[in-house]
C-alpha cells in the first residue's frame, strides 16, 4: 500500500512539472525575436527625416528669391529705358507744317496718319522702322551696287498709303520710306461695292509688278503721292516719332512684364 502510494504521489509530481514545462515552451514558441531585427539598420540611421512641409517651404523660397533676382533685372532695365526716353523727348523736335493728324494706340505696332486733300481721304498706315534686307525687293533694279549697299545699312519705315476717291474707290500703294526717298513696292485698285472672298481675292489680278512699269507712269506716281504729302521731309519726322513709339512701347512692355512677376 505504502509502493502503491508513493508511485501515485511521484507521477501527480511528474504531471505537474511536465504541464509547467509544456506552458512554458508555448509561451516560448509564441514570442520569438529574432535577434537580427534588434541590431539597427544603418541606411535607415543615416537617411534624414524631411517633411513635406519642408519640402514645399524651400521650393517656395527658391522661386521668391529667382523672382527677386528677375524684378531687380528688370527694374534696371526700366529705370534704363526711361533715361533714354526722357533724352529723346529733351531731343524732340516739333511737327511743323505736318500734314497728318497721328492717332497712336499704346501697345500696337502701328501708327495711322489721316488728312483730307482736295475731297479725297489719305490714311497712312505707318509700321516700326525696320531693317533694310525686309525690303530689298522693293529697290530699283537699275540702282548702282553702291546704292544697293548704302541703302543695306539704313533702317526703313513700311508704308500702306490708301487714297480714296467719295466714290469709296481707292488707290492702296506699298511704300519703303528711307530717310532721302520713298520706294514703292506695289499699286492696287479697290472697288468697295465689290466683296469678295479670300478665296475670290488670292485670284484677284492686281496689276503688274510696280519696277515693270513704265519710268515716266513710276515717277507720275511718286510725284502723285508727294503731292499729299508722302513726302522725305514728312516721312523723316515720322520716323523720329516711330522710334520714340518703340521706346515707349518697350517701357510699357518692361512695365507689364514686371506687374505678372510680382502677382
Amino acid at each position: 500500500m505504502v509502493f502503491t502510494l508513493c508511485i501515485r504521489r511521484s507521477a501527480s509530481r511528474l504531471a505537474s512539472v511536465c504541464g509547467r514545462v509544456a506552458r512554458s515552451q508555448a509561451i516560448s514558441s509564441a514570442v520569438v525575436v529574432n535577434p537580427s531585427s534588434l541590431v539597427p539598420n544603418p541606411s535607415s540611421l543615416l537617411r534624414p527625416f524631411v517633411s513635406r512641409g519642408f519640402l514645399y517651404s524651400t521650393s517656395t523660397n527658391e522661386r521668391l528669391k529667382s523672382d527677386q533676382t528677375l524684378i531687380q533685372v528688370i527694374d534696371s532695365e526700366i529705370k534704363d529705358a526711361f533715361e533714354a526716353d526722357m533724352q529723346d523727348e529733351e531731343e524732340t523736335t516739333g511737327a511743323g507744317d505736318f500734314p497728318f493728324k497721328i492717332e497712336d494706340n499704346p501697345g500696337h505696332r502701328t501708327v495711322t496718319l489721316t488728312r483730307e486733300y482736295n475731297g479725297e481721304q489719305i490714311k497712312v498706315e505707318v509700321s516700326m522702322p525696320g531693317p533694310m534686307d525686309e525690303h530689298e525687293d522693293g529697290m530699283d533694279d537699275n540702282e548702282d551696287g553702291d546704292g544697293r549697299n548704302k541703302k543695306a545699312n539704313e533702317t526703313s519705315i513700311p508704308l500702306v498709303v490708301t487714297v480714296t476717291k467719295k466714290s469709296g474707290l481707292n488707290l492702296e500703294f506699298s511704300c519703303t520710306a528711307f530717310p532721302d526717298e520713298i520706294v514703292i513696292d506695289g499699286l492696287s485698285v479697290n472697288h468697295p461695292e465689290k466683296s469678295s472672298s479670300e478665296e475670290e481675292e488670292q485670284l484677284t489680278y492686281d496689276g503688274p509688278d510696280f519696277q515693270e512699269l513704265d519710268e515716266n507712269m513710276r515717277k507720275s506716281f511718286h510725284k502723285f503721292l508727294e503731292a499729299r504729302g508722302i513726302k522725305p521731309s514728312n516721312t523723316d519726322f515720322m520716323y523720329e516719332y516711330m522710334m520714340k513709339k518703340d521706346s515707349r512701347e518697350y517701357l510699357l512692355w518692361l512695365k507689364n512684364l514686371k506687374n505678372f512677376i510680382q502677382e
